[in-house]
């Protein structure tokens, strides 16, 4: 007899057994080494989840608690989810993590064989009202230098998104994979392979409100894509923007798409906005991956040799098509 006060469950055609490989035995099945660590992170993530859901319900996660590095206020909710995924990168072995929340690189295990950058939520800003939020993650092979390294030494990245869904994407260097929460068992299970980009966009991602600020050149490309087929583009777009690089990301890698939040001529973002370690290169790295391509307007995101841990960088990426016209228009107005 059916419990009346059960909560109703929302059937769809052809409801059934969950579908989709396990993302725990995917990843075992690589053996040691960086695929542990992806996993590691990967089973961190439902509790964080989990804490998003409940929003305000167990307190306020928009409390602020201090500030990080840029001077940004950091909520609760970010300090939180920084401390849980050192706790997680602890027990794996990791030798270092440097992370958004702290100003210097953490040692955890001094004879870990791996380092970790990770950014614990992305697009905090709008914690507490519902809108996209997420993780990003790269892991590279522990060496002297540390983090002041090109992105070509990245062996793995990744990141997770929490919207309606909670999805996990992630590369070992093999092309991407997306798995999707099953809030019923606490366990990922693999929903998309081998993601691609198509190299054309028709959906473009950039906050408006700054493109008086933007070079020439770039200020020139936004009108000629906004005049669609009546202008010299030839063809209309579609505008999004989220706000939270992961939740454009995601989507991206899902649909297709570009997102560029350049440089422009405002104190303080100069060179970009979006940190260069742990939010740049992992998309980067990710999105060459699905066969696109992520510069910094003009050279590839993944060839920069950053000057510090927590450095700024314009950000461009998805269809390569587009990155390369971006490119086109702002060495134009240069």
């Amino acid at each position: 007899m059916t419990d009346p006060a059960a909560p109703a469950m929302l059937r769809l055609p052809n409801d059934g057994a969950a579908k989709g490989v396990l993302l725990a035995d995917h990843l075992a099945s690589h053996g040691p080494g960086p695929a542990a660590i992806v996993a590691a992170i990967a089973a961190a993530v439902p509790a964080l989840a989990r804490r998003l859901a409940d929003g305000r319900i167990h307190g306020d996660p928009t409390a602020i608690v201090g500030q990080n590095d840029s001077g940004d206020p950091q909520k609760a909710l970010d300090v939180g989810a920084h401390d849980h995924m050192i706790d997680a990168l602890r027990k794996a072995g990791v030798r270092q993590v440097l992370s958004e929340e702290e100003i210097e690189v953490l040692t955890l295990t001094p004879s870990g064989l791996w380092d970790v950058a990770i950014d614990p939520i992305d697009g905090s800003g709008s914690i507490g009202i519902g809108a996209p939020l997420g993780l990003l993650f790269t892991i590279l092979p522990a060496a002297p230098e540390g983090f002041l390294r090109h992105g070509r030494a990245v062996v793995a990245a990744g990141y997770a998104s929490f919207g309606h869904s909670c999805d996990f994407g992630f590369s070992l260097g093999q092309g991407v994979h997306v798995a999707t929460l099953d809030p019923t068992t606490g366990t990922f299970r693999l929903t998309h392979s081998d993601l691609r980009l198509k190299p054309q966009a028709k959906t473009i991602a950039y906050n408006a409100s700054n493109e008086r600020h933007w070079p020439e050149g770039l200020q020139a490309w936004a009108r000629d894509l906004r005049a669609g087929r009546d202008g010299p583009r030839g063809r209309d777009f579609n505008m999004r923007w989220l706000a939270a690089a992961v939740g454009e990301l995601h989507r991206i890698l899902l649909l297709g798409g570009c997102f560029l939040y350049p440089a422009d001529r405002r104190a303080g973002y100069g060179n970009g906005r979006l940190r260069t370690i742990y939010e740049a290169v992992p998309i980067a790295f990710l999105i060459e991956q699905a066969g696109g391509k992520a510069t910094d307007g003009l050279s590839p995101i993944l060839d920069r040799l950053p000057q510090s841990l927590h450095e700024n960088t314009p950000l461009i990426f998805g269809a390569a098509e587009e990155v390369d016209t971006i490119a086109r228009y702002l060495t134009r107005g240069a």
